[in-house]
């Protein structure tokens, strides 16, 4: 990773805060230019983001209004963790930048710190420590009130990824788990060994141990406050490792020193990074510097994880992370997403083809993908369709917005009838000539996007960068004018498929270039060779 590199045809991605080597490695490897800008201070990011198609950052870095709108060419904000409270996601939104997270990265190194946190609280294991090391035999003061873990009363508040680690991790040292979360389903519950609280307030008047795992949002903030400090047990004992301000500070601390709270442990802050806090006024309270995270283990998988899904944006793959996305695929993913490319194809080459601007799209889906909710493959054919009449950033997450204020409507049809393909898109939009229609499907392991027809006809071309096809009257020699106007303009087709007509129509030849036409060599192609019509497709 450099400090600073020359304007290139790559595209570029700042990482704005440390990442570990082989996240880096892997982007590189994947053809990107990577900066370094850790030490860049605010405006420097702001002054110097235009640059740069991907920016990755963790937790300190404000990911602000102004900074999205800075970045010009950005098309993905990737953060190396699970918050994304410091990103201005709506703002994102409506820039068509795509925002992706590490969710899971840093699950498993968050529950075990979680599971230490709540061992430090009950035994005032660093408080004793750190006397010890300055010269007091502190016994007497650290051993009192100390309890085991033991057929206690563990409160979890949001059974989450985290929350369900955590479940299993107090089990095995034979607490009683407790939790509460709405958005859980009974069976859920039942799988996990976990009992279910029939509301938060069950959940507070029973433990004696509360550990939050929620995310922060408008509803989680200052989520335990006064309120429900009061209706805990006293002596109970409360740790936090999910984010700060979902228990107010404020609040927390005149429970502890009103004695309803016997022990603390904290490691997210409401601001970070943090000296200065309420917390750190009271003995009992273990304090870490937003620890949950900072395993090798959770580095390398959030360096990973978040590599991966910033590259697949630049690629322009659907990021399986991404958190702005309007439908998630959910369990339909493995159908969805070998499509999606294609989609984005057909929605170029229909525009393309058109006589004229676009009026409506129709999308059919038939197949094994019928069966699933289309929704996010049709704003994929959108986002191909406006590819190219946008000025200004365009992706799956604002494209639905931006084809409504131009009145581009898409509508659905699903059909699971039997087809040649396993699963078959077929996109119909009114031009100025009438309907016409193009189709695809995706195969083989890469999921490599094929057009299967146009026209209404059938044709069996891989999509490429650089397509032509051409209508031309049933004649002897026309194709062999066509490849000897190509080999005078220096052009070598890489794969070709024809099409013979019903009685009465048009031939119809596929093929693609290693090199593009010009209009003017296009030109001389449909009258050299006497072509009804010869359509350029550049993807």
């Amino acid at each position: 990773m450099t400090e600073q590199k020359g304007m290139t045809g790559q595209k570029r991605i700042l990482v704005k805060e440390k990442l570990a080597a082989e996240g880096i490695a892997y982007l590189e490897a994947q053809g990107f230019a990577v900066d370094d800008g850790i030490a860049w201070d605010t405006d420097e990011l702001l002054a110097r983001i235009p640059e740069y198609h991907g920016l990755i950052i963790r937790s300190a870095t404000k990911v602000t209004a102004e900074v999205i709108r800075a970045g010009v060419n950005l098309q993905v904000v990737g953060r190396a963790g699970v918050g994304v409270d410091n990103i201005d996601v709506e703002e994102a939104t409506r820039r068509g930048v795509i925002v992706v997270n590490a969710p899971q990265s840093n699950a498993l190194s968050a529950a075990e710190h979680t599971v230490a946190l709540i061992m430090a609280c009950a035994r005032n294991i660093p408080q004793a420590h750190a006397d010890l090391k300055a010269g007091r035999w502190e016994k007497a003061r650290w051993g009192k009130g100390c309890v085991e873990l033991r057929g206690k009363v563990l409160g979890i508040v949001g059974l989450g990824n985290i929350g369900v680690l955590v479940a299993e991790d107090a089990r095995g040292l034979g607490m009683e788990v407790l939790a509460y979360d709405p958005f859980v389903s009974a069976e859920r519950f039942r799988e996990l060994g976990v009992e279910s609280a029939g509301d938060a307030d069950e959940l507070y008047r029973r433990a004696d141990f509360i550990t939050v795992h929620l995310p922060k949002n408008a509803e989680t903030i200052d989520f335990i406050g006064d309120a429900e400090f009061a209706k805990m047990k006293d002596g109970v004992r409360v740790v936090n490792v999910a984010r700060g301000g979902i228990i107010n500070e404020p609040a927390w601390a005149r429970a502890i020193a009103s004695g309803k709270v016997a022990a603390s442990a904290v490691d997210v802050y409401p601001q970070e990074p943090t000296i200065d806090d309420p917390l750190f006024d009271f003995d009992g309270v273990v304090c870490t510097p937003h620890l949950g995270a900072s395993t090798v283990e959770a580095q390398l998988r959030a360096a990973t994880v978040i590599a991966e899904q910033v590259a697949a944006v630049l690629r322009g793959e659907l990021a399986g992370n991404a958190v702005n996305v309007p439908l998630a695929p959910g369990e339909d993913a493995d159908e969805l997403m070998p499509l999606f490319e294609t989609c984005i194809q057909l929605g170029r080459v229909i525009v393309q083809l058109a006589d004229g601007p676009v009026e409506y799209l129709e999308v059919d889906y038939a197949g094994a993908v019928a069966r699933c909710d289309t929704r996010l493959l049709t704003l994929g054919v959108l986002q191909g369709a406006l590819s190219d009449a946008v000025d200004g950033p365009l992706s799956y997450v604002n494209v639905e917005n931006v084809a409504a204020e131009r009145g581009l409507n898409a509508r659905e049809t699903r059909h699971s009838g039997r087809t040649d393909y396993l699963n078959l898109v077929t996109v119909t939009a009114r031009d100025g000539g009438g309907a016409l229609s193009v189709a695809g499907t995706a195969l083989g392991a890469p999921h490599r996007p094929r057009l299967v027809a146009a026209y209404g006809r059938g044709i069996d071309l891989e999509m490429s960068s650089h397509m032509v096809i051409v209508r031309a009257a049933a004649a002897p020699g026309v194709f062999g004018c066509i490849g000897t106007k190509l080999g005078e303009f220096g052009r070598n087709i890489a794969q070709l498929s024809a099409s013979r007509p019903e009685a009465g129509d048009l031939d119809l030849l596929a093929f693609s270039l290693d090199e593009a036409l010009t209009c003017d060599q296009l030109e001389e192609l449909v009258t050299g060779c006497g072509l009804e019509s010869a359509q350029r497709i550049e993807l």
